[in-house]
């Protein structure tokens, strides 16, 4: 598949889709400055723009979509596991938790997983690649639906099983509705012995498995608070046709999307920054930590500290 080619948009295109910010507080307006991000690269072929076109989403036309804020009746996003995960197997769902807290600051919980037939009728396929099961998006989807409790935000479901989304993909790492504020992400191809990678310490696998996680988890949520694929800085909504594209992507929200999430939720940026620097540190991922300090040491804060 050849989409158009990528016009990679200018200054002046970025600046418009992060919006006028002079109403918002100086902290604010600071933590958005453009010249503190990267813009996109030209993508390599095989990248997610090299197949897909996608015009971006800027933040007014976010606010024309009419996304579903957080209100007080909901404000809760859950994580579901969709099966028991086997001994060994299982992600951190306590280091998924809290990382999702300081992420879009808001209350999480994890509900039990469902019985074990709970996935009967979901449709399936052999990856004729792989030789392994996998589960159908859609089906799954529909399913949340049925599950999203009264004072959930959102429901992203968590599986051990590999995705598609139909019969033209190979796989999906995730799915998620921009309306019905449900999605799902696998975890499965997370762990690099899904493809034969074995000579990686326990410890390098635990952080690389998380850092993975954690990308994917904030790329699907950010889809149901209505945020669609960036196509103007580096990005954690970024498309991702492979895991060697989403491994080089960043964790953090550009500008425009972290305005977007900052019109939604309403958090303190501030604050924000300060949890998800504390969660970076003690998940080992010093570069995201570094990079949250300079961040925080730009508006003044107190709570930076050198790392």
């Amino acid at each position: 598949m050849n989409a158009p080619q990528f016009i990679r948009p200018d200054s002046t295109t970025r600046n418009e889709a992060i919006g006028p910010v002079t109403e918002l507080p100086h902290a604010v307006q600071r933590l958005l400055d453009s010249a503190e991000f990267t813009p996109i690269a030209k993508p390599a072929p095989g990248d997610w723009l090299a197949n897909y076109r996608e015009p971006g989403q800027t933040r007014a036309q976010f606010l024309r979509s009419h996304p579903h804020f957080p209100d007080d009746r909901r404000r809760t996003i859950y994580l579901q596991p969709l099966e028991h995960f086997k001994a060994g197997e299982g992600r951190d769902l306590a280091r998924l938790q809290a990382f999702t807290e300081a992420y879009f600051s808001m209350r999480v919980k994890i509900p039990a997983a469902p019985p074990a037939d709970a996935l009967k009728g979901v449709s399936s396929r052999i990856n004729p690649d792989t030789g392994k099961p996998q589960l159908l998006t859609g089906d799954l989807l529909e399913r949340l639906k049925l599950r999203l409790p009264a004072d959930a935000y959102c429901l992203l479901g968590l599986t051990m099983h590999d995705l598609y989304p139909g019969p033209e993909w190979n796989f999906v790492f995730g799915e998620a509705s921009l309306t019905d504020r449900v999605g799902v992400h696998s975890f499965v191809r997370y762990d690099p012995r899904f493809e034969g990678v074995s000579d990686m310490t326990p410890a390098q696998r635990t952080r690389l498995i998380l850092m993975r996680s954690c990308k994917v988890l904030a790329h699907e949520t950010g889809h149901m608070f209505g945020l669609a694929h960036c196509t103007y800085f580096r990005c954690v909504m970024n498309g991702s046709n492979s895991l060697p594209e989403s491994d080089s992507q960043p964790l953090q929200l550009c500008p425009v999307d972290l305005r977007k999430l900052y019109e939604s939720v309403r958090f303190d940026p501030v604050a924000r920054y300060a949890h998800l620097r504390e969660f970076c540190v003690q998940a080992g991922f010093q570069d995201d930590a570094r990079w949250i300090e300079r961040q925080l040491a730009r508006v003044g804060n107190k709570a930076s500290r050198s790392l």
